[in-house]
């Protein structure tokens, strides 16, 4: 049995194993209330370090996805356009292969079936590859404690920053995430000091480990 929004627990072991419990749904939307000015901003980032199989950022990506719709549905091109930076700012963790690999379905399958009500036959398959290129990137296979992947050879988790230029030209750097996080005391040298944040304080920028070349959104898969 495949987990589903009603099931919080797949299997006794998992619990034992990972304390693997996954979040109710009505938890869910209590604390997404929270947060609710950041879940109306196309391009504002989410991270679930402990993803499962995605009850927090379906929701979240299904909010982002009626926004667009609601905002640019008449323009197949808009909507795709702004589709890819909604989804670039989805990302998750998770230390069990098939938390990941369903998590990536469920959050596909919301993009595709909104996508396919909409356009019908003037969809476009590159822009389905998009989609799930994207996703491969954002929601990994993980640890979220020890910041590195899971595997025989675990190296440090790097997430990917899309940004939209230039019109339909996207802007892809990479960073490590153990640069990202706050309090990161052994690679201070890493970042650099802007002068003062919107907020008044200092800000740190962090500095990416990989810069691509600009490239045309269909064009990233």
């Amino acid at each position: 049995m495949r987990p589903n929004e009603a099931q919080q627990v797949i299997s006794k072991k998992r619990v034992a194993d990972h304390g693997e419990v996954l979040t109710a749904e009505r938890e869910v939307n209590a604390m997404l209330d929270l947060v609710n000015h950041e879940l109306v901003r196309i391009d504002s980032r989410f991270l679930e370090p402990a993803c499962g199989t995605g009850n927090f950022l379906v929701p979240i990506y299904e909010k982002k996805l009626a926004i667009i719709k609601k905002r640019y549905g008449r323009s197949q091109l808009e909507f795709e356009r702004y589709v890819v930076v909604a989804t670039g700012s989805i990302y998750g963790i998770d230390i069990l292969e098939d938390n990941v690999k369903l998590c990536r379905e469920r959050l596909f399958a919301v993009f595709n079936d909104l996508y396919t009500s909409l356009y019908k036959k003037r969809c476009k398959d590159a822009m389905r590859d998009v989609v799930r290129f994207i996703l491969e990137q954002n929601i990994l296979l993980g640890d979220a404690l020890s910041l590195k992947t899971v595997g025989k050879q675990p190296e440090p988790i790097v997430f990917s920053e899309w940004s939209l230029v230039r019109g339909s030209m996207i802007k892809r750097r990479s960073f490590s995430f153990e640069e990202l996080m706050p309090g990161n005391k052994e690679n201070e040298d890493l970042f650099r000091q802007a002068e003062i944040s919107d907020l008044g304080t200092p800000a740190f920028i962090p500095m990416p480990v990989k810069e691509y070349p600009l490239i045309h959104f269909l064009s990233l898969a």
